[in-house]
């Protein structure tokens, strides 16, 4: 990773640790961090934001359908 780069890890892992799992991400953070302007947190970064999109995307579809001509 380029030295100042912002690094957006949009990344999701389940690991196992002894006897709990934790999520990770894509990026290995411990490494990215010393040197990248800012590293996204997983988890708790870019997945609200996701979400969100997908709500808007999935509202913008219903009223593009509801406009187009019905067949039958």
């Amino acid at each position: 990773v380029k030295p100042g780069a912002v690094v957006i890890d949009v990344g999701i892992n389940r690991i196992q640790e002894q006897d709990k799992s934790r999520l990770v991400g894509d990026v290995d953070y411990d490494t990215v961090v010393e040197g990248a302007a800012a590293v996204s947190p997983v988890p708790g970064g870019v997945g609200p934001l996701t979400v969100a999109m997908l709500l808007e995307n999935t509202v913008l579809a219903a009223k593009e359908r509801k406009k187009a001509p019905q067949n039958g």
